[in-house]
């Protein structure tokens, strides 16, 4: 299996898909001639043509709008918004009304499209380039949010979304864009919903989703040395969320910390904690505990930012304080 970045995973993913099927098109702001300002759409427009690799205006209503209309023509966009803190624009096209397609037509009608956004702080982009923003999708039922932490699962997922028949959000962390790992040549997908255990332990769990999966793991080395067995979950997919994997975890562990790189209030991690205290409260030997960014803006300051992300010793410290050492 070759060694390729996430980013190399992503445009393969898109290529191969378009290849396969002439319905699949790329929209979206500078990915044309430029291929986008990450370069995921690299070299697309020569081999596709402007027909396919449309290059927009600088409008995320209307990226999302004609992704809406062309999905229920038919079509099976892949619609591109350059950073997540833009797509706020967006949000009566998809959260309005992508979401509703396929329950307000008694499934008559299907919105098949891709919504792709690079997103998350670390990288000194400060307040208008660094928003976690998934927790608003993941949210809204009829919307569907994955969240890829490694190359193998970058295109994995995103295959699998652009063949799913409704509309899904695919979350990229800036931070993972130069991350490699093997990716088979074969075509392969994985299926969205699905959760996967990184670590196997047995004195706590830790939780993780895109990048924070990489904390997970690295605060899981970093336990390994205080002899603490922790188990690491990497989510995947935050709608449909595989609560399965997480209660089964803590029915094992008896704790659980989850790590989100987002605010705290109404974020994933406190949906997590909720199931848990819900359906697992009876294996818990120790409270339910979140770490996450706190509940500001994101700074531009080099060492603000570094004590607004959420890394793996403020993990360890955590699971150090439940376990009471």
């Amino acid at each position: 299996m070759p060694v390729i970045t996430v980013l190399e995973a992503i445009r393969d993913a898109m290529r191969e898909e378009m290849r396969k099927d002439e319905r699949v098109f790329v929209m979206g702001e500078d990915i044309g001639a430029r291929g986008g300002v990450f370069l995921a759409t690299d070299g697309f427009l020569s081999e596709f043509g402007e027909e396919r690799v449309i290059d927009t205006p600088l409008a995320e209503s209307s990226i999302a709008g004609i992704a809406l209309g062309s999905a229920m023509s038919g079509l099976r966009p892949i619609a591109e918004i350059e950073f997540a803190d833009f797509i706020w624009p967006t949000i009566n096209q998809i959260v309005g009304e992508a979401s509703k397609v396929r329950y307000g037509t008694e499934g008559k009608l299907q919105a098949p499209m891709v919504l792709r956004a690079p997103q998350g702080g670390g990288v000194r982009g400060a307040l208008y380039h660094s928003q976690s923003v998934e927790a608003l999708f993941a949210h809204t039922p009829g919307l569907k949010v994955v969240t890829p932490s490694t190359p193998y699962d970058a295109k994995g997922l995103l295959k699998a979304s652009i063949r799913d028949d409704d509309p899904v959000f695919v979350v990229n962390d800036k931070k993972l864009i130069n991350m490699t790992g093997f990716v088979p040549d074969e075509d392969y997908r994985i299926e969205l919903g699905k959760g996967r255990y990184l670590r196997k332990g047995s004195d706590v769990t830790l939780v993780g989703m895109s990048y924070t999966s990489v904390v997970c793991k690295e605060a899981a080395e970093k336990l390994e040395k205080l002899d603490i067995d922790a188990e690491v979950i990497d989510l995947m997919s935050l709608s449909p969320l595989d609560e399965q994997i997480i209660i089964e975890s803590v029915s094992k562990t008896n704790r659980i910390v989850i790590v989100d790189e987002d605010n705290p209030r109404a974020s994933m991690a406190s949906e997590i904690a909720a199931i848990v205290s819900d359906k697992a409260f009876d294996y818990l030997d120790a409270p339910v505990k979140r770490v996450t960014a706190p509940h500001t803006p994101v700074p531009y300051s080099k060492g603000l930012e570094d004590e607004f992300m959420p890394d793996s010793d403020d993990v360890v410290q955590t699971v150090k304080n439940i376990l009471d050492i």
